[in-house]
């Protein structure tokens, strides 16, 4: 690690700004904090497409509460959806949907045209 910070320094710009090294390292993601406060998959991704549902004052109510009745859970994610429906984004949305649900399968199709046979030489020793 000390190797590391050390090559990091040398590079430009870190030998003037040392604040701007980041030690601690890449910012863990939502669904692990959340693991870390107990919750479990299920209940992360049950809130997840119950709050989905829910209207912009509903989410307003729930990102502004001070009062202590909601889950940080769903503070965070009413805080995400308000923010992405500011800025008329669907990114946020289909993060959470695609966290819950999943990808769909992607394919690709391949078809080769060509007016030449093809031909396969096989050399099979024993």
């Amino acid at each position: 690690m000390a190797d590391r910070l050390d090559n990091l320094k040398k590079a430009s710009g870190f030998d003037k700004n040392p604040q701007n090294i980041n030690t601690q390292g890449r910012p863990k993601k939502i669904v692990t904090q959340l693991k870390e406060l107990g919750y479990s998959k299920d209940d992360i991704n049950q809130t997840y497409m119950n709050m989905c549902a829910m209207n912009r004052q509903e989410l307003e109510g729930i990102d502004k509460d001070k009062t202590g009745q909601y889950t940080i859970i769903e503070q965070i994610i009413a805080g995400s959806l308000t923010k992405a429906h500011d800025k008329n984004s669907l990114y946020n949305l289909e993060a959470l949907v695609t966290r819950v649900h999943g990808k769909p399968k992607e394919t690709v199709d391949n078809n080769i045209k060509t007016d030449e046979p093809i031909t396969i030489t096989l050399n099979l020793k024993q």
